[in-house]
């Protein structure tokens, strides 16, 4: 059965550690983390953080992973010079970066999503791609070069609903 909660707030925490962390400390009720996925394996980070505190597991799902190649709209393609995301997102994509991006730099990032925000911003350099999900193109105002970049078709990361 799936539960309906009502009257929420959703903070973006971005790490399983921060995420833990703001269980122990009562800011938040519960927290959402990924901790595998099926072509990148397990999420260290994530590990580490369950490893330094106490909670309680109150639900494991899975989603689809598709990753996308993000670019700012004002660069072309051949000027690519380095790609940043998550250490997940670029193990996800390995063969794909090998394969079509080998002369570039990889910059792992805390989070796919912060990296296509920091590109948009400008906190990263104009120069970048990032790989990130497909809805961040439009939140961030980048082109999408490629689709599907991950190299497994079937794509699923394992998340951990905890709580106190």
């Amino acid at each position: 059965m799936k539960e309906k909660i009502k009257n929420y707030q959703i903070e973006y925490l971005i790490t399983a550690e921060n995420v833990l962390k703001g269980l122990k400390n009562k800011k938040i009720d519960k927290g959402i983390f990924p901790i595998e996925n099926s072509n990148g394996g397990i999420v260290l980070e994530a590990v580490y953080a369950m490893a330094k505190y106490n909670f309680k597991i109150e639900n494991m799902f899975e989603i689809d992973i598709s990753h996308c190649l993000l670019k700012r709209k004002d660069v072309k393609i051949g000027d690519i010079k380095k790609i940043a995301s998550h250490q997940q997102a670029l193990r996800q994509c390995r063969m794909y970066l090998k394969r079509k991006w080998q002369n570039v730099d990889l910059e792992e990032y805390k989070d796919t999503a912060e990296a296509a925000r920091d590109l948009s911003t400008g906190k990263l350099d104009k120069n970048t791609g990032v790989i990130a999900n497909k809805i961040c193109a439009t939140l961030y105002d980048l082109e999408i070069v490629e689709e599907g970049v991950q190299d497994l078709k079937f794509n699923f990361t394992t998340f951990v609903v905890a709580k106190n």
